[in-house]
């Protein structure tokens, strides 16, 4: 090495991470201002340095490793998110809804490789490659329409669960069985395929009770111990390691999935009430390795293969938008889950990730599948991932037409009903949100015998609050049509307890123009959101700061009314818009 005193800059791994990151950043940016997903440009800037392409190109294997991190993180994030329960309660859909999809996949995409002339071992790795989703796309959609805590998301990650224990059961298979599958009997036989499956259950089941009985103990302690010493750094830093330790100890020791592991991991540890914090931590880096994912997958990808293979990759990626994600519409329906549960499980499954890059370049080692097999599952996975968010544009103009034919049926019904006896002025109760404020002031409510309307816009919630009797409405309060079905012309009151104050605005603002003696309360974070709701027509804005200063206050003795009041920013941040409405 050369002592020049200067130091080497073109390093691989820094050279890949700034090529990747910046030109992800420049192609998004056009993919934004052509008002397309980013991912697409994540995706076009792996092709730009990828091998395929001249110019400046990137490390594949390192740019894949730091991709496996995203995963990890993202996986750990996920399972911040859902609790050992939420997997149980979807486990009677998303096994046997998991093992028909990647069935119908394989034997499509084994078809597929029969019409190409392929022994059979090859249309099966071909087919297997073919069936399992990406765990960062699936998850981006999900999060980017804040599904992941509903009846559609618990669902979709547990089938993806599913997916990816299939896969890594594959994984460790498919070496044993490579004699059988090529017809090399001599090499291969039945005992030596069921003792790996045997162990690789074993393995994956210990990992499991490990987690649960070690895991379950250990790891909130750990979190909870270097939360109360006050440093930011060291949290962030025990939920990293916590996060890829677990992961990568997982893989090492009992043959488990990276993202597998981490999932768990995030699971054990949502059940602490730090869980919350633990997720905002991981955030910023979980993004930017998952950027680097799209980039990676975007540098295996031949674009010549267009040009060579044109119907056989049009096959190949009908097979997985559309042959995969039938077969799951199918299953959610018969599972007696309504239509837009059904299409949005479909179009979550709709494209192929990292399960299917590893289980390719297997079967091309293996001598299984050939080399153009691997092309095409290649070129079809970055075609699905570009193809997904246009999936889900056209669920949501499905949503909208579904959600304005039953506004319309719902309004005839109201209409012939008033038409027969004119509704009367009810002096009820709106409650806008049921989450953690919400859900105690519902409880008050209820127990003090008013007669309420909630405006929720989480299906499951919703769902919950009809079965415990609740008068709930599914639908964002901010739109026209929602309030007019809650009556708010009709209503008493108006409490808006959501957390975001831009929205509650407009809340506000649109119920106000109903109803100009409505009495509104809503809540704010800051004094910039107290002003914003009053100046829309609040009549009292409550600040959990301000509140609990006056708890504090109160417990010391001090009379916080008396004095100069009008000075006191607790006083009259919160103060209502007239005595007389408040009254």
């Amino acid at each position: 090495m050369p002592h020049n005193g200067t130091m080497e800059h073109n390093t691989p791994l820094i050279s890949t991470i700034v090529a990747g990151l910046v030109l992800a950043f420049a192609f998004g940016v056009a993919a934004q201002r052509l008002k397309i997903s980013p991912l697409v440009g994540y995706l076009l800037a792996g092709v730009v340095i990828g091998p395929f392409t001249p110019g400046y190109v990137a490390d594949q294997s390192l740019a894949n490793e730091l991709a496996e991190i995203g995963v990890i993180l993202l996986m750990f994030g996920v399972g911040l998110h859902f609790s050992l329960k939420d997997l149980l309660e979807v486990r009677a859909i998303a096994i046997p809804g998991a093992v028909v999809q990647i069935g119908a996949a394989t034997v499509l995409g084994a078809g597929l490789g029969h019409a190409l002339g392929w022994p059979f071992g090859a249309g099966l790795v071909f087919g297997l490659a073919l069936s399992v989703a990406s765990t960062v796309v699936l998850l981006r959609a999900l999060q980017e329409r804040r599904l992941v805590d509903s009846e559609r998301g618990r669902i979709a990650v547990g089938w993806l669960i599913v997916e990816d224990i299939a896969m890594v059961l594959t994984l460790v298979l498919l070496p044993a069985v490579a004699g059988l599958l090529k017809g090399e009997a001599t090499t291969a036989n039945w005992e030596t395929v069921l003792w790996p499956v045997a162990m690789t259950l074993g393995k994956v089941f210990a990992f499991m009770v490990f987690m649960l009985v070690v895991g379950r103990r250990i790891i909130p302690w750990m979190l909870h111990y270097v939360a109360h010493t006050g440093s930011r750094e060291l949290f962030r830093l025990a939920v990293l390691a916590i996060s890829l330790g677990v992961a990568f100890g997982a893989a090492v020791l009992f043959d488990v999935s990276l993202a597998l592991g981490a999932f768990f991991a995030g699971m054990i540890l949502s059940e602490s009430e730090l869980s919350h914090r633990a997720a905002n931590e991981t955030l910023p880096l979980r993004d930017a390795f998952a950027v680097l994912f799209f980039v990676s997958v975007g540098m295996l990808v031949d674009p010549g293969i267009v040009v060579r293979e044109p119907l056989p990759l049009l096959v190949t990626v009908l097979i997985i938008v559309f042959g995969k994600s039938i077969a799951a519409f199918f299953i959610v329906r018969l599972f007696g889950h309504p239509n837009m549960t059904a299409l949005t499980i479909s179009a979550s499954l709709a494209q192929i990730g990292e399960f299917s890059f590893i289980l390719a370049g297997l079967g091309v080692s293996l001598g299984l599948m050939p080399e153009r097999g691997r092309d095409l599952v290649l070129a079809g996975a970055i075609i699905s991932i570009m193809l997904n968010p246009m999936m889900f544009v056209l669920l949501d103009r499905v949503s909208a037409k579904i959600a304005a034919a039953a506004e319309v049926a719902k309004q005839a019904a109201k209409e012939a009903a008033a038409a027969a006896m004119p509704a009367q002025p009810r002096g009820h109760i709106v409650l806008v949100g049921h989450g953690r404020v919400g859900s105690n002031v519902s409880t008050a409510l209820r127990r003090a015998g008013a007669d309420m309307v909630v405006i929720e816009n989480d299906d499951e919630r919703v769902a919950r609050l009809q079965r415990e009797g609740f008068t709930a409405i599914n639908g964002n309060a901010a739109a026209q049509e929602i309030l007019d079905e809650a009556e708010v012309a009709q209503a008493h009151g108006l409490l808006v307890a959501i957390p975001n104050a831009f929205e509650g605005g407009q809340i506000v603002a649109k119920a106000r123009a109903v109803n100009p003696g409505l009495l509104i309360i809503a809540r704010a974070h800051s004094a910039e959101e107290v002003t914003h709701l009053r100046s829309n027509g609040a009549n009292l804005v409550i600040m959990g700061e301000d509140e609990i200063a006056r708890a504090m206050i109160a417990r010391l003795g001090v009379d916080a009314v008396s004095g100069d009041a009008a000075a006191s920013p607790i006083i009259s941040a919160t103060a209502p818009a007239s005595a007389g409405a408040v009254a």
